[in-house]
């Protein structure tokens, strides 16, 4: 068998769209990521895939990010604007913890400070062994760690929120609610598709661990990302702070130059399942591995200019290209919430008034506005535990008003 390493922009394009070959990424961390969409292929994952859609459409990322989120933001920063600061990975953990409950199903009817420490307690020991092919820790520690917390994340929230969706579509199959007043979530599309989908109790349980994991982790540390960038931005350039704030569109341009630099997997991993192709020329036999290093195609200086490895939101981008690169994948297994965080990218007719910014965007906006400025006394540290270029602790001082 053979390795096969793409790194520039089309290269990784290529494979990425290769729909011969499967993912190979997730193995050391099957007691999350067995079975669940990300991992599928071939027509299993089309027929999830097709399934989760139904939730996952534009306008329900549009509703949410003007309708639901500003207030779900508001609620998970006012104890640490009291406090006068924050953690900015536990706060993004928090922030985003309760966006993908929702969107996943899973309920918080206590919405308590406790609710919500056990719930992210679970969802971080999830995110640890999803990406376990590049955690430095122990790895029988973090599997041990992962499957305890699937039985307290079972217990206290899935299997409540799994029954009350039940009941809901028991009333909707008896005629006693119309179909729009079921819930809106991943959890109550599967329950639909149950015996459609051949799903059984374990894959339910570890499809929506994923949801939930996929949906904090990234969207955490991107904000973290892209709030790292724009403190060293308005440092190096006085007056910018209030140039983004007046400029909504500006300040998602700089989210998605952050997000081009920093995406959540730099490298994607697939092994042939046939002799395939990737390009006009690499032929790939069966069970070959084939890298895509994302890092690498989003900083093609012939893509993205002599500067590419630098933080510049006012690059020149060519045409057919997004300003993010591709850091929400391409292809089959291209991110489904990519609009819910990095928002639609903007045309030359688009209105500021009218316009779909993303989460991270809005995050990170509310954050500049409460006067987020890093903590002198509390410098910000990488995370060791993990190959993946991560923040470990980003404290930052905030304005309760």
């Amino acid at each position: 068998m053979s390795e096969h390493l793409f790194q520039s922009f089309r290269g990784v394009q290529d494979a990425l769209r290769n729909t011969d070959l499967e993912q190979s990424m997730y193995t050391a961390g099957a007691i999350i990521m067995d079975d669940v969409l990300l991992t599928l292929h071939g027509a299993e994952h089309h027929r999830r895939r097709t399934a989760s859609f139904k939730v996952f459409g534009r306008g329900y990322f549009r509703y949410y990010e003007r309708d639901v989120f500003p207030a779900t933001l508001s609620r998970t920063l006012e104890p640490f604007l009291a406090q006068g600061g924050a953690d900015l990975i536990d706060c993004g953990y928090r922030v985003t913890l309760n966006l993908t409950a929702d969107f996943a199903g899973i309920d918080r009817p206590e919405q308590s400070p406790a609710e919500t420490a056990a719930l992210l307690h679970c969802v971080k020991r999830f995110s640890e062994a999803a990406t376990l092919f590049h955690s430095k820790r122990d790895h029988a520690e973090v599997i041990a760690a992962a499957g305890a917390a699937l039985e307290e994340f079972d217990a206290r929230f899935l299997a409540p929120s799994k029954a009350r969706r039940e009941a809901a579509l028991a009333r909707f199959a008896a005629g006693e609610i119309p179909e729009d007043e079921l819930p809106r979530d991943v959890l109550t599309v599967l329950l639909r598709s149950y015996a459609e989908l051949e799903l059984s109790p374990e894959i339910l349980r570890r499809e929506i661990a994923f949801y939930m994991q996929a949906g904090a982790h990234s969207t955490a540390n991107s904000t973290v990302h892209a709030m790292h960038h724009i403190l060293d931005w308005c440092e190096a350039h006085p007056g910018s702070r209030a140039q983004l704030l007046e400029d909504r569109l500006l300040l998602q341009r700089f989210v998605h130059e952050s997000l081009r630099l920093h995406p959540a997997s730099p490298v994607a991993r697939r092994r042939a399942g046939c002799p395939t192709q990737i390009g006009t020329q690499t032929a790939v036999d069966a069970g070959d591995d084939v890298i895509a290093d994302i890092h690498a195609a989003n900083r093609e200086s012939a893509v993205f200019g002599a500067d590419a490895g630098e933080f510049n939101p006012y690059r020149s981008i060519p045409a057919g290209v997004w300003p993010f690169g591709l850091t929400f994948g391409f292809g089959m297994h291209a991110c489904m919430g990519r609009d819910l965080d990095g928002g639609v990218v903007p045309r030359a007719d688009t209105r500021a008034d009218d316009h779909q910014y993303g989460i991270v965007m809005l995050f990170v906006e509310s954050l500049l506005r409460h006067g987020a400025r890093r903590d002198p006394a509390n410098p910000p540290l990488p995370d060791t535990s993990t190959q993946r270029p991560n923040w470990g602790r980003y404290p930052v001082l905030l304005d309760p008003r």
